[in-house]
């Protein structure tokens, strides 16, 4: 009996870790895009103001945030957020590259979300071959992926 009740407990600890995986927001262009290679899946990039954009912080809550959108982005992406701040200081290297990515992609406004694929070129270069974008999308977690599934299964 000591035996079976040691052995649920064990079980559910290892659940409960596996469940408590969080997924990662890389912030490094250059080593998202590595990962993204790798394991042969499209960049999500995030541009956003987190810490003054309330559409940005409701794409979070309502999407990016949830278990649905969890699970989905460790099967099909690799996360980069690209944050543009207003109260919380970025480090320069950081500033310079979402302010070039920005330009590159055309943001406009937060939030944006834009999926590309990463190439690497001969001269050690990367490219970056836009796929679509996205921003807020009524309607919660499940609306907003069938958006995101529709960008990066066309392409």
């Amino acid at each position: 009996m000591k035996k079976t009740i040691y052995l649920l407990f064990i079980l559910g600890c290892l659940s409960l870790s596996a469940s408590a995986q969080k997924i990662t927001w890389h912030t490094d262009m250059g080593k998202a895009s590595e990962i993204a290679i790798e394991e042969n899946k499209p960049l999500l990039m995030f541009f956003t103001g987190s810490d003054w954009c309330g559409w940005c912080i409701k794409l979070q809550k309502e999407v990016l945030k949830t278990s649905d959108f969890e699970t989905w982005a460790k099967d099909n992406v690799v996360l980069v957020e690209l944050d543009f701040p207003r109260r919380t200081k970025l480090d320069k290297q950081t500033q310079i590259q979402n302010y070039q990515l920005q330009n590159l992609f055309k943001v406009r406004g937060y939030p944006t979300v834009v999926f590309a694929n990463p190439e690497k070129q001969d001269d050690g270069k990367m490219n970056l071959q836009h796929l679509g974008s996205t921003g807020f999308v009524r309607g919660g977690a499940e609306k907003w992926l069938a958006v995101a599934e529709d960008i990066i299964k066309v392409n």
